[in-house]
């Protein structure tokens, strides 16, 4: 009989890229038997993995506090041998499933959530230091109790501080680009009048999308570029901000898409951005769209924190800049659109690391071999 894995978030579309087509479909390859408790809108089966819905709530306490007491109790009927959950808020579950069953129970960290609560904009600010101090006691604390820890770099890894945590990186899953192998030739056709910038994620303020936004509007008026943000903005007033800037008007807003959908932005795309303020744990991890960006074979201009910095030398795929000035963004950007080849190289060189290195493909037998060593 197939050993039985239920895996658990309240947080994230039940299509997320980390846990369904990521990990679910790696462990139904591999052979178990795999359950998937997410907001949806029914349940059914997909690709094996089986979907059980649970409902969109009203706001993000109706989630913390309601969704989480559902999720438990359907969480107690599955029954399964691996519990595998990839929210904060469900620490307790899981932490009641270790002390009360007899099944393996692994915990998802997906980013350094007591840096994160720090620049969390919907908690008063008087309350995010305290609320991050107590935050980061309680997880590593009631961590102990789990079978393991799983984390996406060696910083967030290393405050957990023993040998249970096992690292998975966030890399692209080849199998969801088409784009991996097209040919050159489609790099180098656009002329240098029209060219496409693409940006690929939460469009907040910490990650630099005001001065995305004012480095299009610094660029010379001959030179024909669209900037396409990929994404939501979840707070208002930052996007009427934004809205206002001149170079909005050579920017289009596509809004969230499914993530197979994205390979397509990218596929159309030049030049992918990622210029993110150094805060939380934006500094020492290397975010999935670099990654996205360099299969696709888009030369990248991104933040100059040191660890981007020297991955950039390693690999001569992209340009480090200044997060906070526009000006020196525009450059960068000018650059890359007035030095076709050199756009080119930076491609091919970012599109070969991810096929030889940076790809789930290798990375989801890490997970294989962590549920193995689990379950004996």
């Amino acid at each position: 009989m197939p050993l039985r894995v239920c895996i658990l978030t309240t947080v994230h579309p039940p299509f997320d890229t980390r846990i369904f087509y990521k990990q679910a479909k790696t462990l139904v390859r591999a052979g178990y038997n795999v359950t998937l408790i997410a907001q949806h809108d029914k349940n059914e089966v997909v690709d094996g993995v089986k979907i059980i819905a649970l409902p969109k709530p009203r706001n993000r306490f109706t989630r913390i506090l309601g969704l989480t007491w559902r999720a438990f109790r359907l969480v107690l009927c599955q029954h399964a041998d691996v519990y595998h959950f990839h929210d904060p808020e469900l620490l307790p579950v899981g932490i009641f499933l270790k002390l009360f069953t007899n099944a393996k129970v692994i915990y998802d960290v997906h980013e350094d959530y007591p840096k994160m609560i720090r620049v969390k904009y919907w908690i008063p600010k008087l309350f995010r230091q305290l609320a991050a101090f107590l935050f980061e006691r309680i997880e590593v604390r009631g961590a102990r109790a789990l079978d393991r820890i799983v984390t996406v770099n060696e910083v967030i890894g290393g405050r957990f501080g023993h040998n249970k945590v096992v690292l998975l990186k966030n890399y692209p899953l080849l199998a969801l680009s088409k784009e991996v192998l097209r040919p050159k030739a489609a790099r180098t056709s656009n002329s240098p009048k029209s060219i496409k910038l693409t940006y690929v994620g939460g469009l907040t303020r910490a990650r630099g999308i005001k001065e995305i936004v004012e480095a299009v509007g610094a660029l010379a008026e001959n030179l024909n570029i669209q900037l396409d943000l990929i994404g939501k903005f979840t707070d208002r007033s930052f996007e009427g901000e934004v809205s206002k800037l001149s170079g909005f008007r050579k920017t289009r807003l596509v809004g969230w898409v499914p993530h197979f959908k994205v390979w397509e932005y990218l596929q159309a795309a030049d030049i992918g951005l990622m210029c993110l303020h150094p805060v939380g744990d934006y500094t020492y991890g290397l975010p999935v769209k670099l990654f996205e960006y360099m299969a696709t074979g888009l030369p990248v201009i991104a933040s100059n924190f040191p660890l981007w910095e020297n991955f950039f030398k390693e690999h001569g795929c992209g340009l480090a800049v200044d997060p906070f000035n526009p000006e020196e963004i525009a450059a960068a950007i000018e650059y890359l659109v007035r030095n076709p080849v050199l756009r080119e190289r930076m491609g091919d060189n970012g599109r070969r690391a991810v096929l030889e290195k940076y790809n789930w493909e290798s990375e989801g037998q890490k997970l294989l071999a962590l549920y193995a060593g689990l379950i004996g």
